[in-house]
């Protein structure tokens, strides 16, 4: 790695974010400082674009690397620059198939700033809000969408997860950020590290310039990607094991400002 990272780079939930999805006041500090001296922030999420409203406002602008790499977004103007959804004969094939190994699959879609689920999917966050709807697996599957989310109420996440990737195979990309048992499935080939790469190469970049900040297992391939050309791949204190052991570096918790501390010692 140069001197000093050309491009920083963050998750959010779990990593750039605390607990109580803020982003503290030291934290932004730090960003800004490295803002002047022309290096910016890219936050790679698995989150869909409707969930970065609130992240906007607080950072002011930027760019946004969406649902695990699908979608590329610009923060300042709001708008989608890039998608590489799931097909509908893809979906098809995997919701029939997972439905047949594991009965007890429940599927979500996000696509555009829509998000649609099953009657008997038991979504955990902004039920309620606008442009959350139920529908039929049949119309949800009918159209291309950024991500497939597949969840099961009684096996563990691991276990899960583990099982969705053996199914879906190469057909494609299959990962988790969550706590339950919940696999986000993306386009085959699509990953944060895909998404970061376009970025990275339409700006000059390699991954010797960048530092990124991650904890769940959706950051791993963006890590090995990181690494892989000698930048800074730094997981989280309480990461996922399977990040902790793909690092370069290890920081802080997100609740003791992890991201900033870090930031702080690449300052010389």
């Amino acid at each position: 790695m140069a001197d000093r990272p050309r491009l920083i780079v963050s998750d959010l939930d779990g990593t750039l974010l605390r607990s109580d999805e803020s982003i503290s006041d030291a934290t932004l500090a730090e960003l800004r400082w490295w803002e002047a001296e022309g290096v910016p922030l890219v936050l790679a999420t698995g989150r869909p674009p409707r969930w970065m409203l609130g992240v906007r406002e607080r950072l002011g602008g930027g760019t946004a690397i969406c649902c695990n790499g699908a979608v590329l977004l610009d923060l300042t103007a709001f708008t989608v620059l890039d998608e590489q959804p799931v097909q509908p004969e893809v979906l098809r094939v995997i919701t029939a198939q997972l439905r047949d190994r594991q009965p007890d699959t429940w599927f979500a879609v996000e696509y555009g700033d829509q998000f649609r689920h099953e009657p008997i999917y038991r979504p955990r966050w902004d039920k309620d809000a606008p442009g959350v709807a139920v529908a039929t697996l049949e119309e949800m599957v009918a159209q291309p969408v950024a991500k497939l989310l597949a969840r099961h109420e009684r096996l563990s996440r691991d276990e899960f997860v583990a099982l969705v990737a053996e199914v879906v195979g190469d057909t494609a990309t299959v990962t988790t950020s969550s706590s339950d048992a919940m696999a986000e499935i993306s386009a085959a080939g699509v990953t944060k590290a895909t998404g970061l790469a376009r970025l990275a190469a339409e700006r000059g970049l390699a991954p010797a310039d960048v530092v990124y900040f991650g904890d769940m297992p959706n950051d791993i391939a963006a890590f090995e990607w990181v690494r892989s050309g000698g930048g800074r791949a730094v997981a989280m204190e309480r990461a996922h094991p399977d990040v902790l052991a793909v690092a370069t570096d290890v920081t802080l918790a997100n609740d003791d400002d992890g991201v900033a501390a870090f930031l702080a010692t690449l300052r010389a």
